[in-house]
Protein backbone atom coordinates (compact mmCIF):
# COMPACT_ATOMS: atom_id res chain seq x y z
CA UNK A 1 0.00 0.00 0.00
CA UNK A 2 1.43 3.39 -0.97
CA UNK A 3 2.37 5.18 2.26
CA UNK A 4 1.06 8.56 1.08
CA UNK A 5 -2.36 7.03 0.52
CA UNK A 6 -2.46 4.82 3.61
CA UNK A 7 -5.15 6.90 5.33
CA UNK A 8 -7.42 7.05 2.28
CA UNK A 9 -6.92 3.35 1.54
CA UNK A 10 -7.60 2.33 5.15
CA UNK A 11 -10.83 4.34 5.32
CA UNK A 12 -11.99 3.21 1.88
CA UNK A 13 -11.30 -0.49 2.45
CA UNK A 14 -12.83 -0.35 5.93
CA UNK A 15 -16.07 1.20 4.74
CA UNK A 16 -16.40 -1.04 1.68
CA UNK A 17 -15.81 -4.29 3.55
CA UNK A 18 -17.85 -3.17 6.58
CA UNK A 19 -20.79 -2.26 4.36
CA UNK A 20 -20.67 -5.60 2.55
CA UNK A 21 -20.23 -7.83 5.58
CA UNK A 22 -22.61 -5.72 7.64
CA UNK A 23 -25.32 -6.31 5.05
CA UNK A 24 -24.50 -10.02 4.92
CA UNK A 25 -24.71 -10.25 8.72
CA UNK A 26 -28.09 -8.54 8.67
CA UNK A 27 -29.37 -11.03 6.08
CA UNK A 28 -28.20 -13.85 8.38
CA UNK A 29 -30.19 -12.23 11.23
CA UNK A 30 -27.01 -11.23 13.05
CA UNK A 31 -26.18 -7.72 14.29
CA UNK A 32 -24.36 -5.67 11.60
CA UNK A 33 -21.46 -5.12 14.01
CA UNK A 34 -20.59 -8.82 13.60
CA UNK A 35 -20.00 -8.04 9.94
CA UNK A 36 -17.84 -5.06 10.87
CA UNK A 37 -15.69 -7.30 13.10
CA UNK A 38 -15.30 -9.87 10.31
CA UNK A 39 -14.27 -7.09 7.93
CA UNK A 40 -11.58 -6.07 10.41
CA UNK A 41 -10.28 -9.63 10.75
CA UNK A 42 -9.94 -9.88 6.96
CA UNK A 43 -8.06 -6.55 6.85
CA UNK A 44 -5.73 -7.43 9.74
CA UNK A 45 -2.15 -8.68 9.63
CA UNK A 46 -3.10 -12.18 10.78
CA UNK A 47 -5.08 -13.15 7.69
CA UNK A 48 -3.88 -13.38 4.07
CA UNK A 49 -4.90 -10.86 1.45
CA UNK A 50 -5.68 -7.25 2.35
CA UNK A 51 -3.43 -5.74 4.98
CA UNK A 52 -4.56 -2.25 6.01
CA UNK A 53 -2.70 0.06 8.39
CA UNK A 54 -3.89 -1.06 11.84
CA UNK A 55 -2.35 1.96 13.58
CA UNK A 56 -4.31 4.37 11.41
CA UNK A 57 -7.46 2.33 11.87
CA UNK A 58 -7.04 2.45 15.64
CA UNK A 59 -6.71 6.24 15.60
CA UNK A 60 -9.77 6.60 13.37
CA UNK A 61 -11.64 4.29 15.72
CA UNK A 62 -10.67 6.55 18.63
CA UNK A 63 -12.40 9.42 16.83
CA UNK A 64 -15.49 7.22 16.59
CA UNK A 65 -15.40 6.54 20.33
CA UNK A 66 -14.99 10.27 21.01
CA UNK A 67 -17.95 11.21 18.83
CA UNK A 68 -20.13 8.45 20.23
CA UNK A 69 -19.38 9.41 23.83
CA UNK A 70 -19.99 13.03 22.90
CA UNK A 71 -23.43 12.05 21.61
CA UNK A 72 -24.14 10.20 24.85
CA UNK A 73 -23.23 13.29 26.84
CA UNK A 74 -25.59 15.40 24.74
CA UNK A 75 -28.50 13.21 25.87
CA UNK A 76 -27.23 12.39 29.35
CA UNK A 77 -27.21 15.43 31.62
CA UNK A 78 -25.31 15.87 34.87
CA UNK A 79 -28.67 15.56 36.64
CA UNK A 80 -29.02 12.03 35.21
CA UNK A 81 -25.65 11.04 36.63
CA UNK A 82 -26.59 12.40 40.03
CA UNK A 83 -29.96 10.62 39.92
CA UNK A 84 -28.41 7.16 39.33
CA UNK A 85 -25.40 7.60 41.64
CA UNK A 86 -26.98 5.45 44.38
CA UNK A 87 -26.77 2.34 42.22
CA UNK A 88 -24.13 3.18 39.61
CA UNK A 89 -21.27 4.05 41.97
CA UNK A 90 -21.42 1.15 44.47
CA UNK A 91 -22.52 -1.32 41.80
CA UNK A 92 -19.75 -0.46 39.33
CA UNK A 93 -16.98 -0.37 41.93
CA UNK A 94 -18.09 -3.62 43.56
CA UNK A 95 -18.43 -5.36 40.22
CA UNK A 96 -14.95 -4.23 39.10
CA UNK A 97 -13.39 -5.56 42.31
CA UNK A 98 -15.11 -8.96 42.22
CA UNK A 99 -14.66 -9.45 38.47
CA UNK A 100 -10.97 -8.57 38.78
CA UNK A 101 -10.56 -11.11 41.59
CA UNK A 102 -12.30 -13.77 39.47
CA UNK A 103 -9.97 -13.02 36.59
CA UNK A 104 -6.94 -13.25 38.84
CA UNK A 105 -8.20 -16.57 40.19
CA UNK A 106 -8.54 -17.96 36.66
CA UNK A 107 -5.01 -16.82 35.81
CA UNK A 108 -3.69 -18.51 38.96
CA UNK A 109 -5.09 -21.81 37.67
CA UNK A 110 -3.20 -21.20 34.41
CA UNK A 111 0.02 -20.50 36.30
CA UNK A 112 0.26 -16.85 35.30
CA UNK A 113 2.06 -14.29 37.45
CA UNK A 114 0.26 -11.98 39.86
CA UNK A 115 0.85 -8.97 37.61
CA UNK A 116 -0.55 -10.77 34.56
CA UNK A 117 -3.56 -11.87 36.58
CA UNK A 118 -4.20 -8.32 37.77
CA UNK A 119 -4.08 -6.88 34.24
CA UNK A 120 -6.24 -9.71 32.93
CA UNK A 121 -8.80 -9.24 35.71
CA UNK A 122 -9.02 -5.49 35.10
CA UNK A 123 -9.47 -6.08 31.36
CA UNK A 124 -12.43 -8.42 31.82
CA UNK A 125 -14.03 -6.24 34.51
CA UNK A 126 -14.89 -3.22 32.32
CA UNK A 127 -17.44 -3.24 29.49
CA UNK A 128 -17.44 -1.38 26.19
CA UNK A 129 -19.46 1.83 26.19
CA UNK A 130 -19.65 1.73 22.39
CA UNK A 131 -21.21 -1.74 22.35
CA UNK A 132 -23.53 -0.88 25.23
CA UNK A 133 -24.87 2.21 23.49
CA UNK A 134 -25.42 0.35 20.24
CA UNK A 135 -27.34 -2.37 22.08
CA UNK A 136 -29.48 0.11 24.02
CA UNK A 137 -30.21 2.18 20.92
CA UNK A 138 -31.34 -0.90 18.98
CA UNK A 139 -33.78 -1.74 21.80
CA UNK A 140 -34.89 1.86 22.39
CA UNK A 141 -33.64 1.70 26.00
CA UNK A 142 -31.25 4.68 26.09
CA UNK A 143 -33.81 6.99 27.73
CA UNK A 144 -35.38 4.34 29.97
CA UNK A 145 -34.51 4.15 33.69
CA UNK A 146 -32.74 0.82 33.12
CA UNK A 147 -30.75 2.29 30.24
CA UNK A 148 -29.82 5.36 32.27
CA UNK A 149 -28.53 3.18 35.09
CA UNK A 150 -26.49 1.04 32.66
CA UNK A 151 -24.92 4.14 31.08
CA UNK A 152 -24.18 5.66 34.49
CA UNK A 153 -22.62 2.36 35.56
CA UNK A 154 -20.32 2.44 32.52
CA UNK A 155 -19.32 6.05 33.18
CA UNK A 156 -18.24 5.07 36.71
CA UNK A 157 -16.28 2.15 35.23
CA UNK A 158 -14.54 4.53 32.83
CA UNK A 159 -13.59 6.82 35.70
CA UNK A 160 -12.18 3.85 37.60
CA UNK A 161 -10.14 2.82 34.55
CA UNK A 162 -8.67 6.33 34.31
CA UNK A 163 -7.27 5.82 37.81
CA UNK A 164 -6.13 2.32 36.86
CA UNK A 165 -4.10 3.56 33.89
CA UNK A 166 -2.31 6.01 36.18
CA UNK A 167 -1.53 3.45 38.89
CA UNK A 168 -0.62 0.46 36.71
CA UNK A 169 2.97 1.62 35.98
CA UNK A 170 3.58 1.98 39.74
CA UNK A 171 2.13 -1.48 40.35
CA UNK A 172 4.46 -2.82 37.64
CA UNK A 173 7.45 -1.50 39.61
CA UNK A 174 6.16 -2.99 42.87
CA UNK A 175 5.66 -6.36 41.18
CA UNK A 176 9.16 -6.29 39.65
CA UNK A 177 11.97 -8.67 40.51
CA UNK A 178 14.70 -8.69 43.15
CA UNK A 179 16.13 -5.53 44.62
CA UNK A 180 13.95 -3.38 42.38
CA UNK A 181 10.85 -4.90 43.88
CA UNK A 182 12.16 -4.46 47.44
CA UNK A 183 13.02 -0.82 46.84
CA UNK A 184 9.69 -0.21 45.10
CA UNK A 185 7.85 -1.88 47.96
CA UNK A 186 9.56 0.42 50.50
CA UNK A 187 8.67 3.55 48.60
CA UNK A 188 5.53 2.15 47.03
CA UNK A 189 3.05 3.24 49.70
CA UNK A 190 4.09 6.90 49.58
CA UNK A 191 4.41 6.92 45.79
CA UNK A 192 0.99 5.37 45.24
CA UNK A 193 -0.62 7.70 47.76
CA UNK A 194 0.88 10.75 46.06
CA UNK A 195 -0.12 9.49 42.62
CA UNK A 196 -3.69 8.82 43.72
CA UNK A 197 -3.85 12.25 45.33
CA UNK A 198 -2.50 13.92 42.19
CA UNK A 199 -4.93 12.00 39.99
CA UNK A 200 -7.87 12.94 42.19
CA UNK A 201 -6.78 16.58 42.14
CA UNK A 202 -6.62 16.49 38.33
CA UNK A 203 -10.02 14.84 38.07
CA UNK A 204 -11.43 17.36 40.55
CA UNK A 205 -10.03 20.28 38.58
CA UNK A 206 -11.44 18.83 35.38
CA UNK A 207 -14.86 18.34 37.01
CA UNK A 208 -14.88 21.90 38.37
CA UNK A 209 -14.04 23.35 34.97
CA UNK A 210 -16.64 21.11 33.32
CA UNK A 211 -19.38 22.03 35.81
CA UNK A 212 -18.59 25.69 36.45
CA UNK A 213 -16.93 27.12 33.34
CA UNK A 214 -18.22 24.76 30.64
CA UNK A 215 -21.98 25.50 30.88
CA UNK A 216 -21.23 29.22 30.64
CA UNK A 217 -18.67 29.17 27.85
CA UNK A 218 -19.83 26.41 25.49
CA UNK A 219 -23.51 27.49 25.06
CA UNK A 220 -22.35 31.09 24.58
CA UNK A 221 -19.90 29.97 21.88
CA UNK A 222 -22.54 27.84 20.15
CA UNK A 223 -25.00 30.74 20.14
CA UNK A 224 -22.33 33.07 18.77
CA UNK A 225 -21.58 30.72 15.88
CA UNK A 226 -25.25 29.88 15.25
CA UNK A 227 -25.95 33.60 14.80
CA UNK A 228 -23.75 33.54 11.70
CA UNK A 229 -26.32 31.29 10.05
CA UNK A 230 -23.63 29.04 8.55
CA UNK A 231 -24.58 25.35 8.89
CA UNK A 232 -21.10 24.12 8.05
CA UNK A 233 -19.48 26.50 10.54
CA UNK A 234 -21.90 25.38 13.25
CA UNK A 235 -21.16 21.69 12.58
CA UNK A 236 -17.43 22.43 12.52
CA UNK A 237 -17.71 24.22 15.87
CA UNK A 238 -19.59 21.27 17.40
CA UNK A 239 -16.86 18.87 16.28
CA UNK A 240 -14.14 21.27 17.41
CA UNK A 241 -15.68 21.46 20.89
CA UNK A 242 -16.06 17.67 21.13
CA UNK A 243 -12.55 16.82 19.88
CA UNK A 244 -10.92 19.83 21.52
CA UNK A 245 -12.28 19.13 25.00
CA UNK A 246 -11.51 15.41 24.60
CA UNK A 247 -7.91 16.07 23.54
CA UNK A 248 -7.39 18.88 26.05
CA UNK A 249 -8.77 16.89 28.97
CA UNK A 250 -6.58 13.91 28.07
CA UNK A 251 -3.46 16.07 27.70
CA UNK A 252 -3.93 18.35 30.70
CA UNK A 253 -5.91 16.27 33.19
CA UNK A 254 -4.94 12.74 32.18
CA UNK A 255 -8.50 11.49 31.61
CA UNK A 256 -9.39 9.37 28.60
CA UNK A 257 -10.47 10.84 25.26
CA UNK A 258 -13.81 9.10 25.62
CA UNK A 259 -14.47 10.48 29.09
CA UNK A 260 -13.46 13.99 28.03
CA UNK A 261 -15.80 13.78 25.05
CA UNK A 262 -18.62 12.58 27.28
CA UNK A 263 -18.27 15.61 29.53
CA UNK A 264 -18.09 17.84 26.44
CA UNK A 265 -21.50 16.49 25.47
CA UNK A 266 -22.84 16.97 29.00
CA UNK A 267 -21.66 20.59 28.93
CA UNK A 268 -23.20 21.22 25.52
CA UNK A 269 -26.51 19.65 26.61
CA UNK A 270 -27.08 22.78 28.72
CA UNK A 271 -27.48 24.79 25.50
CA UNK A 272 -30.86 25.04 23.77
CA UNK A 273 -28.95 24.21 20.57
CA UNK A 274 -27.99 20.75 21.84
CA UNK A 275 -30.58 18.97 19.67
CA UNK A 276 -29.15 20.65 16.58
CA UNK A 277 -25.61 19.72 17.63
CA UNK A 278 -26.71 16.10 18.09
CA UNK A 279 -28.37 15.98 14.66
CA UNK A 280 -25.34 17.49 12.92
CA UNK A 281 -22.82 15.14 14.56
CA UNK A 282 -24.89 11.93 14.21
CA UNK A 283 -23.72 10.95 10.67
CA UNK A 284 -20.08 11.21 11.72
CA UNK A 285 -20.78 9.26 14.91
CA UNK A 286 -22.27 6.40 12.88
CA UNK A 287 -19.47 6.37 10.32
CA UNK A 288 -16.57 6.45 12.76
CA UNK A 289 -18.15 4.00 15.20
CA UNK A 290 -18.00 1.45 12.38
CA UNK A 291 -14.24 2.00 12.25
CA UNK A 292 -14.04 1.13 15.94
CA UNK A 293 -15.38 -2.37 15.32
CA UNK A 294 -13.23 -2.77 12.21
CA UNK A 295 -10.09 -1.83 14.17
CA UNK A 296 -10.97 -4.36 16.90
CA UNK A 297 -11.22 -7.07 14.26
CA UNK A 298 -7.83 -6.06 12.82
CA UNK A 299 -6.13 -6.70 16.16
CA UNK A 300 -7.50 -10.23 16.45
CA UNK A 301 -5.36 -13.30 15.69
CA UNK A 302 -7.81 -16.10 14.77
CA UNK A 303 -5.16 -18.77 15.45
CA UNK A 304 -5.67 -18.34 19.20
CA UNK A 305 -9.04 -20.05 18.78
CA UNK A 306 -7.25 -23.15 17.49
CA UNK A 307 -4.24 -23.15 19.81
CA UNK A 308 -6.08 -22.37 23.07
CA UNK A 309 -9.80 -23.13 22.68
CA UNK A 310 -10.37 -24.02 26.35
CA UNK A 311 -8.78 -20.78 27.55
CA UNK A 312 -10.95 -18.80 25.14
CA UNK A 313 -14.08 -20.59 26.38
CA UNK A 314 -13.10 -19.90 30.00
CA UNK A 315 -12.57 -16.20 29.30
CA UNK A 316 -15.85 -15.97 27.40
CA UNK A 317 -17.70 -17.65 30.26
CA UNK A 318 -16.14 -15.26 32.77
CA UNK A 319 -17.16 -12.21 30.71
CA UNK A 320 -20.65 -13.25 29.69
CA UNK A 321 -21.73 -15.23 32.74
CA UNK A 322 -19.49 -14.46 35.72
CA UNK A 323 -19.39 -10.70 35.32
CA UNK A 324 -23.10 -10.53 34.44
CA UNK A 325 -24.09 -12.51 37.53
CA UNK A 326 -21.97 -10.22 39.71
CA UNK A 327 -23.59 -7.11 38.22
CA UNK A 328 -27.11 -8.55 38.58
CA UNK A 329 -26.33 -9.55 42.15
CA UNK A 330 -25.25 -6.01 43.07
CA UNK A 331 -28.39 -4.50 41.53
CA UNK A 332 -30.60 -6.88 43.51
CA UNK A 333 -28.49 -6.41 46.66
CA UNK A 334 -29.07 -2.66 46.39
CA UNK A 335 -32.80 -3.48 46.29
CA UNK A 336 -33.60 -2.56 42.71
CA UNK A 337 -35.99 -4.69 40.60
CA UNK A 338 -35.25 -7.75 38.53
CA UNK A 339 -35.71 -6.15 35.05
CA UNK A 340 -33.05 -3.58 35.87
CA UNK A 341 -30.69 -6.29 37.13
CA UNK A 342 -31.12 -8.28 33.92
CA UNK A 343 -30.68 -5.21 31.69
CA UNK A 344 -27.48 -4.19 33.46
CA UNK A 345 -26.23 -7.80 33.40
CA UNK A 346 -26.79 -8.11 29.64
CA UNK A 347 -25.28 -4.68 29.03
CA UNK A 348 -22.05 -5.62 30.83
CA UNK A 349 -21.66 -9.06 29.23
CA UNK A 350 -18.85 -7.89 26.94
CA UNK A 351 -15.54 -6.02 27.05
CA UNK A 352 -14.18 -3.35 24.74
CA UNK A 353 -12.09 -0.23 24.27
CA UNK A 354 -10.74 0.21 27.81
CA UNK A 355 -9.86 -3.49 27.91
CA UNK A 356 -7.65 -3.02 24.83
CA UNK A 357 -5.98 0.03 26.36
CA UNK A 358 -5.28 -1.69 29.68
CA UNK A 359 -4.06 -4.87 27.93
CA UNK A 360 -1.73 -2.86 25.68
CA UNK A 361 -0.31 -1.02 28.69
CA UNK A 362 0.14 -4.33 30.50
CA UNK A 363 2.16 -5.72 27.60
CA UNK A 364 4.33 -2.60 27.38
CA UNK A 365 5.03 -2.77 31.14
CA UNK A 366 6.01 -6.43 30.92
CA UNK A 367 3.12 -7.59 33.11
CA UNK A 368 1.11 -9.34 30.39
CA UNK A 369 2.38 -11.63 27.65
CA UNK A 370 1.38 -11.33 24.00
CA UNK A 371 -0.48 -14.61 24.46
CA UNK A 372 -2.58 -13.03 27.22
CA UNK A 373 -3.20 -10.01 25.00
CA UNK A 374 -4.50 -12.26 22.20
CA UNK A 375 -6.78 -14.12 24.63
CA UNK A 376 -8.28 -10.84 25.85
CA UNK A 377 -8.93 -9.77 22.25
CA UNK A 378 -10.55 -13.13 21.55
CA UNK A 379 -12.80 -12.70 24.58
CA UNK A 380 -13.67 -9.17 23.49
CA UNK A 381 -14.62 -10.06 19.93
CA UNK A 382 -16.62 -13.14 20.91
CA UNK A 383 -18.42 -11.34 23.75
CA UNK A 384 -19.26 -8.38 21.50
CA UNK A 385 -20.60 -10.81 18.89
CA UNK A 386 -22.70 -12.67 21.45
CA UNK A 387 -23.93 -9.58 23.31
CA UNK A 388 -27.27 -9.37 21.41
CA UNK A 389 -27.84 -13.01 22.39
CA UNK A 390 -27.33 -12.07 26.04
CA UNK A 391 -30.16 -9.55 25.81
CA UNK A 392 -32.36 -12.31 24.40
CA UNK A 393 -31.35 -14.64 27.24
CA UNK A 394 -32.13 -11.86 29.75
CA UNK A 395 -35.61 -11.42 28.27
CA UNK A 396 -36.34 -15.16 28.44
CA UNK A 397 -34.99 -15.36 31.97
CA UNK A 398 -37.23 -12.49 33.02
CA UNK A 399 -40.26 -14.26 31.53
CA UNK A 400 -39.35 -17.52 33.29
CA UNK A 401 -38.88 -15.85 36.69
CA UNK A 402 -42.11 -13.91 36.23
CA UNK A 403 -43.95 -17.21 35.71
CA UNK A 404 -42.35 -19.06 38.62
CA UNK A 405 -41.98 -16.16 41.11
CA UNK A 406 -44.54 -13.53 40.09
CA UNK A 407 -44.49 -11.69 43.43
CA UNK A 408 -40.70 -11.36 43.43
CA UNK A 409 -40.58 -10.30 39.77
CA UNK A 410 -43.31 -7.68 40.11
CA UNK A 411 -42.73 -6.26 43.60
CA UNK A 412 -39.08 -6.64 44.59
CA UNK A 413 -37.23 -3.31 44.44
CA UNK A 414 -40.24 -1.33 43.31
CA UNK A 415 -40.01 1.43 45.98
CA UNK A 416 -36.45 2.34 44.96
CA UNK A 417 -37.26 1.97 41.28
CA UNK A 418 -40.29 4.24 41.67
CA UNK A 419 -38.17 6.88 43.42
CA UNK A 420 -35.51 6.68 40.71
CA UNK A 421 -38.15 6.88 37.98
CA UNK A 422 -39.65 9.99 39.60
CA UNK A 423 -36.25 11.67 39.71
CA UNK A 424 -35.55 10.82 36.07
CA UNK A 425 -39.06 11.92 35.06
CA UNK A 426 -38.52 15.30 36.69
CA UNK A 427 -35.25 15.67 34.79
CA UNK A 428 -36.91 14.63 31.52
CA UNK A 429 -39.86 16.96 32.09
CA UNK A 430 -37.51 19.87 32.62
CA UNK A 431 -35.71 19.03 29.38
CA UNK A 432 -39.01 18.67 27.51
CA UNK A 433 -40.27 21.93 28.99
CA UNK A 434 -37.13 23.65 27.80
CA UNK A 435 -37.64 22.24 24.32
CA UNK A 436 -41.36 23.09 24.25
CA UNK A 437 -40.60 26.66 25.29
CA UNK A 438 -38.29 26.98 22.32
CA UNK A 439 -40.96 25.56 20.01
CA UNK A 440 -43.53 27.91 21.53
CA UNK A 441 -41.27 30.87 20.84
CA UNK A 442 -41.04 29.82 17.19
CA UNK A 443 -44.80 29.38 16.94
CA UNK A 444 -45.45 32.74 18.59
CA UNK A 445 -43.01 34.35 16.18
CA UNK A 446 -44.90 32.95 13.20
CA UNK A 447 -48.30 33.84 14.72
CA UNK A 448 -47.24 37.41 15.44
CA UNK A 449 -45.37 37.91 12.16
CA UNK A 450 -47.00 35.76 9.43
CA UNK A 451 -44.23 36.66 6.98
CA UNK A 452 -41.91 34.31 8.87
CA UNK A 453 -43.99 31.32 7.81
CA UNK A 454 -41.91 31.46 4.63
CA UNK A 455 -38.81 30.13 6.41
CA UNK A 456 -38.01 26.72 7.90
CA UNK A 457 -37.38 25.58 11.49
CA UNK A 458 -33.65 26.25 11.37
CA UNK A 459 -34.22 29.76 10.06
CA UNK A 460 -36.71 30.50 12.84
CA UNK A 461 -34.20 29.24 15.37
CA UNK A 462 -31.55 31.45 13.81
CA UNK A 463 -33.89 34.45 13.95
CA UNK A 464 -34.52 33.90 17.65
CA UNK A 465 -30.76 34.02 18.14
CA UNK A 466 -30.35 37.14 15.98
CA UNK A 467 -33.14 39.15 17.59
CA UNK A 468 -32.18 41.56 20.36
CA UNK A 469 -34.98 42.37 22.80
CA UNK A 470 -35.80 46.05 23.24
CA UNK A 471 -38.55 48.00 24.98
CA UNK A 472 -40.02 51.50 25.08
CA UNK A 473 -42.48 53.42 27.24
CA UNK A 474 -45.19 55.76 25.95
CA UNK A 475 -43.58 58.89 24.56
CA UNK A 476 -40.14 57.36 23.96
CA UNK A 477 -38.67 58.16 20.56
CA UNK A 478 -37.49 54.84 19.13
CA UNK A 479 -36.21 56.23 15.81
CA UNK A 480 -35.25 59.81 14.94
CA UNK A 481 -35.24 61.52 11.55
CA UNK A 482 -31.77 61.82 10.04
CA UNK A 483 -30.21 59.02 12.08
CA UNK A 484 -28.23 56.30 10.34
CA UNK A 485 -30.34 53.16 10.00
CA UNK A 486 -28.70 50.60 12.27
CA UNK A 487 -31.58 48.18 12.95
CA UNK A 488 -35.05 47.03 11.97
CA UNK A 489 -37.77 46.66 14.64
CA UNK A 490 -40.55 44.06 14.91
CA UNK A 491 -43.35 44.98 17.32
CA UNK A 492 -44.07 42.04 19.63
CA UNK A 493 -46.38 44.03 21.92
CA UNK A 494 -47.69 47.61 22.13
CA UNK A 495 -48.00 50.26 19.41
CA UNK A 496 -45.94 53.06 17.84
CA UNK A 497 -46.63 56.05 15.64
CA UNK A 498 -44.59 56.82 12.55
CA UNK A 499 -44.49 60.66 12.51
CA UNK A 500 -44.28 62.08 9.01
CA UNK A 501 -44.32 65.88 8.40
CA UNK A 502 -48.07 66.04 7.92
CA UNK A 503 -49.45 62.74 9.18
CA UNK A 504 -48.98 59.91 11.70
CA UNK A 505 -49.25 56.19 10.93
CA UNK A 506 -50.14 53.82 13.76
CA UNK A 507 -48.34 50.47 13.82
CA UNK A 508 -49.38 47.74 16.26
CA UNK A 509 -48.14 44.30 17.33
CA UNK A 510 -47.20 42.19 14.32
CA UNK A 511 -45.95 45.14 12.29
CA UNK A 512 -42.37 46.23 11.69
CA UNK A 513 -40.56 49.46 10.94
CA UNK A 514 -37.07 50.78 10.21
CA UNK A 515 -36.57 48.58 7.17
CA UNK A 516 -36.35 51.37 4.58
CA UNK A 517 -33.04 52.76 5.79
CA UNK A 518 -31.56 49.24 5.90
CA UNK A 519 -32.72 48.42 2.37
CA UNK A 520 -31.65 51.75 0.86
CA UNK A 521 -28.54 52.32 2.95
CA UNK A 522 -29.75 55.86 3.70
CA UNK A 523 -30.82 57.66 6.86
CA UNK A 524 -34.09 57.57 8.77
CA UNK A 525 -36.89 59.50 7.06
CA UNK A 526 -39.37 59.63 9.95
CA UNK A 527 -39.63 59.71 13.73
CA UNK A 528 -41.12 56.63 15.40
CA UNK A 529 -42.61 57.23 18.86
CA UNK A 530 -44.04 54.68 21.27
CA UNK A 531 -47.67 55.31 22.18
CA UNK A 532 -47.94 52.31 24.48
CA UNK A 533 -45.63 50.11 26.53
CA UNK A 534 -43.80 48.30 23.75
CA UNK A 535 -41.72 45.15 23.37
CA UNK A 536 -39.60 44.93 20.23
CA UNK A 537 -37.50 42.31 18.48
CA UNK A 538 -34.55 44.24 17.08
CA UNK A 539 -32.56 43.02 14.09
CA UNK A 540 -29.23 44.79 13.61
CA UNK A 541 -28.08 45.96 10.18
CA UNK A 542 -25.38 43.30 9.77
CA UNK A 543 -27.66 40.47 10.89
CA UNK A 544 -30.46 41.83 8.70
CA UNK A 545 -28.27 41.80 5.59
CA UNK A 546 -26.85 38.33 6.26
CA UNK A 547 -30.22 36.75 7.06
CA UNK A 548 -32.07 38.39 4.18
CA UNK A 549 -29.34 37.33 1.75
CA UNK A 550 -29.88 33.69 2.74
CA UNK A 551 -33.67 34.02 2.51
CA UNK A 552 -34.45 35.96 -0.68
CA UNK A 553 -38.21 35.31 -0.46
CA UNK A 554 -38.38 36.97 2.92
CA UNK A 555 -36.25 39.86 1.69
CA UNK A 556 -38.59 40.24 -1.28
CA UNK A 557 -41.60 40.37 1.05
CA UNK A 558 -39.97 43.06 3.23
CA UNK A 559 -38.88 44.99 0.12
CA UNK A 560 -42.39 44.87 -1.36
CA UNK A 561 -43.92 46.19 1.84
CA UNK A 562 -41.30 48.92 2.07
CA UNK A 563 -41.98 49.87 -1.55
CA UNK A 564 -45.72 50.05 -0.89
CA UNK A 565 -45.14 52.28 2.12
CA UNK A 566 -42.87 54.54 0.12
CA UNK A 567 -45.41 54.82 -2.72
CA UNK A 568 -48.16 55.61 -0.25
CA UNK A 569 -46.02 58.36 1.28
CA UNK A 570 -45.24 59.80 -2.17
CA UNK A 571 -48.91 59.71 -3.12
CA UNK A 572 -49.88 61.34 0.17
CA UNK A 573 -47.29 64.09 -0.35
CA UNK A 574 -48.55 64.68 -3.90
CA UNK A 575 -52.15 64.99 -2.72
CA UNK A 576 -51.05 67.37 0.02
CA UNK A 577 -49.24 69.58 -2.51
CA UNK A 578 -52.33 69.68 -4.76
CA UNK A 579 -54.53 70.69 -1.85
Amino acid sequence: MHQDMALVATVAISFVLAAGFGYLADRLRLPPLVGYLVAGVLMGPFTPGLNADSNLAAQLAEIGVILLMFGVGLHFSASDLIAVRGIAIPGAIGQIILATLLGMGLCTLWGWSLGAGLVFGLCVSVASTVVLLKALEERNLVNSPNGRVAIGWLIVEDLAMVLTLVLLPIVAEVLGDGATAAHAADAGGTSIALTILLTLVKLGAFAVLAVVLGPRLVPWLLTLVARTGSRELFTLTVLAIALGIAFGSATIFGVSFALGAFFAGVIMSESHLSHRAAADSLPLQNAFSVLFFVSVGMLFNPMVLIHQPLAVIAILALITCGKSLIAAGFVLLLRYPLPMALTVAASLAQIGEFSFIVAGLGVSLGLLSQEGHDLILAGAILSITLNPLMFGVAAKLKAAITRTMPVFASQYGQPKFAALTRDLDVIREKAEEKESQQQLKKQQLVNTFPMFSEVNEHALEELLLLFRPASASPGDKVIRVGERGDAMYFIAAGAVEVRLPDKAILLEAGAFFGEMALLSGGVRTADVIAVDFCQFLKLDRRDFNIFMTRHPRLRAAVSDMARERKQMNILHDAQTDVN
